[in-house]
């Protein structure tokens, strides 16, 4: 940056990249959003690429024109791995394709770890349980589904 262009900053209006670099953080903003109870996840205004996890600048594109949209929460499994720690029971640890176009790392609730196949429907939830921040879980889409029935 030259001399002129630093007057230039700091005389005039911040400009849209200074603005995104000097509002909340991303993974703040994140989870201001999950604790209000939705799925999170940025789009680029630049390319429409869904962006996640939450950043400052559009990793396809490059655009810090980045807003906050919401989730339907529905997805599938791409991949799922069996975690069997001593003394507690196995749980499946998934990567979820999620209709809107981003990947997130999770786990499936109230489903065997070892019945979480390849490409099952799934439904985010926010639990707010535990002593840390809410976190994104998933269920099957039938019993989330069957749930709102009832």
């Amino acid at each position: 940056m030259t001399a002129p262009d630093r007057e230039a900053t700091a005389t005039g209006p911040a400009s849209h990249h200074e603005t995104a670099l000097t509002g909340s953080a991303p993974h703040r903003e994140y989870l201001d959003r999950l604790a209000a109870g939705s799925v999170p996840f940025q789009t680029c205004d630049g390319c429409l690429t869904a962006v996640f996890p939450p950043r400052v600048i559009c990793p396809a594109c490059g655009a810090t024109e980045l807003r906050w949209s919401e989730s339907s929460g529905l997805g599938a499994v791409y991949s799922t791995s069996v975690i069997t720690p001593r003394d507690t029971d196995p749980y499946p640890v998934v990567l979820v394709d999620l209709d809107e176009g981003f990947r997130m790392m999770s786990t499936v609730v109230e489903t065997p770890a070892a019945d979480v196949p390849i490409g099952m429907r799934v439904r985010a939830h926010v639990d707010r349980e535990g002593s840390s921040d809410p976190r994104v879980v998933f269920t099957a889409a039938e019993a989330a589904e069957g749930e709102e029935a009832s």
